[in-house]
């Protein structure tokens, strides 16, 4: 059985999401099977995940996954390089994945190659160096100092860091890529049918229920729900981020200590009275907005540099099919990994593992508040994974 993995947010699953599968399994052959590695309740651009990981799991499902396993939130709340290696890592230690599939703006998969190069090229860092000092933001100086353009797009940004990490942990998986369509990430409006999950988000936010769903895979609004927001737990975030001392900021993933950003960042927490204000008054051309939500976020969840020095230590199972039950009785003889498919397995974990899980069940506490009605503490611990009726979609089940 040949076996794809995909890395993702689905945040929400919507109609691109749902091209990108078909194409890859077109890809496949019909006996071929999904592996999703998809980032729990906090996302890469430092925000709660609209909807929890289980139901966005389910419309995955839904939408022809086959398996969907957790990247937990210190690597899925972390700039394109830890989000990819972690990612990568993952689906390398199953052992079952064999290619591995993700799209981008380029569609050209030796253009990404050739940029992938570029950035684990000998002389690279120190022409990095060399822009940074130049005032450039990380994302210009990191273009500019690999000259290659394609780094100017985030999903082509993103697939260059996959090439990267197929490379850095010496991985047997085949990349191909599948060419972005219509509108463009973190645009507004749609083209051709799809809009970015940005967008919908916005519209699901904004009550535009009617125009979101016309962008959604039919049936999946109702499932969706009311969308978490970090606007219900914004006075929680800042009475964190006003005690914050530079030592407190340093410690965060990412927190620039070297740099000289924890100084700016109290100033700016301080003054701010609300999460724009502190990203208004914390960023300069360096520092981007993305970086400053996730460090405002990590700070409200407690993360520490320490929760990634190390690669992810389980296999943590959202949801799957039949396929992917099939797919899971196969990787326990592969995986290189503990597999976790109910949460009680957690109290076998010790060490990192351990810890990790931990800290997982209080960030998904945490998200909690991120709805009108604050959802109840514990859910990681009784929550099993969603069930599948059928290979290639149907009505998951909790």
């Amino acid at each position: 059985m040949a076996v794809a993995g995909i890395v993702a947010e689905y945040n929400p699953f919507h109609l691109g999401h749902a091209y990108h599968l078909a194409q890859t399994r077109a890809a496949l052959g019909r006996d071929g099977a999904v592996v999703c590695v998809m980032s729990g309740h906090w996302v890469q651009r430092g925000e709660c995940a609209a909807a929890d990981k289980w139901t966005r799991s389910a419309l995955a499902l839904a939408g022809g996954a086959d398996l969907v396993l957790e990247l937990p939130t210190p690597w899925a709340m972390a700039s394109a390089e830890a989000f990819a290696r972690g990612a990568v890592g993952l689906l390398e230690a199953t052992g079952v994945v064999d290619t591995l599939s993700f799209g981008s703006e380029e569609g050209d998969l030796e253009a990404l190659q050739q940029a992938a190069a570029a950035l684990d090229a000998p002389g690279y860092p120190a022409r990095l160096r060399a822009e940074l000092g130049r005032g450039l933001s990380f994302p210009a100086a990191r273009q500019t100092a690999a000259d290659c353009p394609c780094l100017s797009s985030p999903n082509n940004n993103l697939g260059v860091e996959y090439l990267r990490a197929l490379r850095a942990l010496g991985s047997a998986m085949t990349p191909m890529t599948v060419a972005r369509r219509g509108a463009g990430h973190d645009s507004t409006g749609h083209m051709e049918g799809f809009a970015s999950a940005s967008h919908i988000r916005a519209l699901l936010r904004e009550g535009r229920r009617e125009e979101a769903a016309a962008l959604l895979p039919d049936g999946s609004l109702e499932d969706l729900g009311q969308p978490a927001s970090l606007l219900w737990a914004e006075r929680a975030i800042l009475a964190r981020l006003r005690t914050m001392e530079e030592a407190h900021w340093a410690a965060l993933p990412d927190g620039g200590g070297a740099e000289g950003l924890p100084a700016r960042l109290v100033r700016a927490a301080r003054q701010a009275c609300s999460l724009e204000e502190f990203y208004t008054l914390a960023k300069t051309r360096r520092y981007t907005h993305a970086r400053l939500r996730r460090l405002a976020v990590g700070a409200f969840l407690g993360l520490t540099q320490e929760d990634r020095r190390l690669a992810v230590p389980y296999v943590r199972v959202l949801g799957l099919n039949e396929r992917g039950q099939a797919l899971l009785k196969r990787m326990k003889g592969t995986c290189a990994l503990p597999i976790l498919t109910k949460p009680a397995q957690a109290r076998a974990l010790d060490g990192p593992a351990r810890r990790l899980f931990e800290a997982e069940s209080r960030y998904t506490d945490l998200y909690g508040l991120c709805f009108p009605t604050p959802k109840p503490c514990g859910l990681e611990y009784t929550t099993s994974p969603v069930l599948s009726a059928s290979a290639g979609g149907g009505a998951p089940r909790r």
